[in-house]
């Protein structure tokens, strides 16, 4: 058997031996009947980026067979506050290639993700999976190459305080258990995610930690491995459901909320992104960032005051975009440099040193290049985005700084040194010569009127999604909001209780 397969932690891939991408109705079909498979669970996001859910029954073969064949009807105007009452019926259909075995009910069910059509059985054209679906065909169709991303899940867990093998506040990071008191919780998360064909790199404790009002609060992170966009949105998706059900039978409360105190570091949502061409990356050449790799990140410095539109879509991500609190504010990139917007982490590209054979002196040195696992990394972004549109905007800027003629130049302006931190008072001058991220959603919404273009171009966001994005921000009507709240904490923690679960 393939090790591909044999390895594979799905429970669909291991018992139809076929890599979830070539799973066709007859496979689901034929691994329900012969694993007595009760249930079937459709899911799919509405507006608030939420898993839902609608659960069928099975009665026969036949009857699964219609399920799978015809989807089903759904209330578009409750899943989306654009579409009339009058007109809202959507169809969902399922995705094969997303099937899972449920891990949490007693009675075998398979969990599917689908996708919204019209009444005419067209694509749903404002549905957010739709837009990444064209953003990535579009991507691929003007350059010639795939994006892939991964994300990086921080959460924090909140608690009853145990005050024991405690950790220094705000000093979290990597720690093991038992002063990280929720291993086994990330470790059996992960596992669940993997077996519903979650990619997953590691996991592990984040720098926040403190303790408040007998309660402990503690970050922890779950990354995933570069894939193919679309299902990269699909994967984290899933993640975070697996991960909010799993809390609940802990007993615990999990929060992908950006901020939830002031002082201590919030919770981003890290997208690293990659560049392919017939399979293999084409982010490094003799040791160095490729122009593609330049000209994407070119990218993302001139759409970089409008994506926090797509990324930061709520009042309290913007607690979290301030100097000192691990989250960038500047639009500049650099390497290995977490104070920057887009940091271009380490990539194996070491000249030729063989750094397993010095640790390990019994194995030979080898020539084996890793470059490949090259990416690099938007920081801006957190828990409140809805993944599909932040990732179709994200390549959406990446594809509009390839075409753009002075791409390389717009990367070598925005660059800052190793080692810049641009939140030093020292480099206040660099700081002060580059553009900032807005500090509202009004302020993003702004800047995403300004850069509209990018995101339509094409025929990825129509104008009526731009439109409806621009006035939902706006309804925040937050341009103040941080002076407003100033170190109120009543206040503050009122609206980190509102938006707890946002996302």
């Amino acid at each position: 058997m393939d090790e591909k397969i044999q390895l594979n932690p799905n429970l669909l891939v291991r018992f139809l031996k076929k890599p979830s991408a070539e799973f066709t109705k007859h496979d689901i079909i034929r691994y329900c009947i012969e694993n007595e498979v009760e249930f079937v669970n459709f899911h799919y996001c509405g507006w608030d980026g939420k898993l839902k859910t609608l659960n069928f029954v099975i009665h026969s073969a036949e009857h699964l067979d219609s399920i799978l064949s015809a989807g089903e009807r759904v209330d578009g105007s409750s899943l989306f506050p654009f579409i009339e009452a009058g007109k809202s019926d959507l169809y969902v259909m399922p995705k094969f290639k997303t099937a899972f075995r449920n891990p949490f009910t007693e009675i075998p069910t398979v969990d599917i993700l689908c996708s919204f059509y019209n009444r005419e059985g067209e694509p749903f054209e404002s549905s957010p999976e739709y837009i990444l679906r064209k953003a990535s065909k579009v991507f691929t169709e003007t350059t010639g190459l795939r994006m892939e991303t991964m994300g990086e899940l921080e959460y924090y867990i909140i608690a009853d305080d145990e005050q024991v093998y405690e950790v220094p506040d705000q000093r979290g990071y990597h720690e093991s258990a038992p002063f990280n008191k929720f291993t086994d919780y990330r470790v059996e998360a992960m596992r669940l995610i993997a077996q519903a064909g979650g990619l997953i790199k590691y996991g592990h404790s984040e720098v926040g930690n403190f303790t408040k009002d007998g309660k402990i609060y503690e970050q922890n992170e779950i990354e995933f491995l570069p894939t193919n966009i679309e299902d990269a949105a699909d994967q984290l998706t899933v993640a975070k459901w697996i991960m909010r059900q799993l809390a609940y039978q802990y007993g615990v409360t999990i929060t992908f909320a950006p901020k939830i105190t002031v002082g201590k570091a919030g919770s981003g949502l890290h997208v690293h992104c990659k560049f392919t061409k017939d399979g293999k990356s084409v982010m490094v050449k003799d040791g160095e960032l490729t122009d593609y790799a330049k000209k994407a990140i070119a990218g993302f410095m001139l759409a970089g005051t409008s994506l926090p539109a797509f990324g930061n879509p709520n009042p309290l991500s913007f607690m979290r975009l301030v100097p000192h609190q691990e989250a960038p504010t500047s639009l500049c990139w650099s390497f290995s440099n977490r104070s920057a917007l887009v940091r271009v982490p380490l990539g194996w590209i070491n000249n030729g040193k063989d750094m397993l054979a010095d640790c390990n002196p019994l194995e030979k040195p080898s020539n084996r290049d890793f470059s490949d696992k090259q990416t690099f990394e938007w920081r801006a972004s957190d828990g409140c985005a809805d993944l599909y549109l932040l990732m179709s905007a994200l390549c959406a800027a990446a594809r509009y700084g390839m075409e753009q003629p002075n791409a390389l130049e717009v990367a070598e302006k925005t660059y800052v040194g190793l080692g810049v931190n641009i939140h030093d008072d020292k480099n206040k001058k660099v700081a002060e010569s580059l553009e900032q991220l807005p500090d509202s959603c009004v302020r993003a919404a702004e800047e995403l009127e300004k850069d509209r273009k990018i995101y339509t171009d094409k025929g990825v966001f129509s104008d009526s999604i731009i439109d409806y994005l621009i006035s939902y921000l706006k309804a925040f009507n937050d341009s103040n909001l941080r002076a407003e709240l100033g170190d109120n904490q009543e206040k503050i923690m009122a609206l980190v209780k509102k938006n707890i679960h946002v996302g």
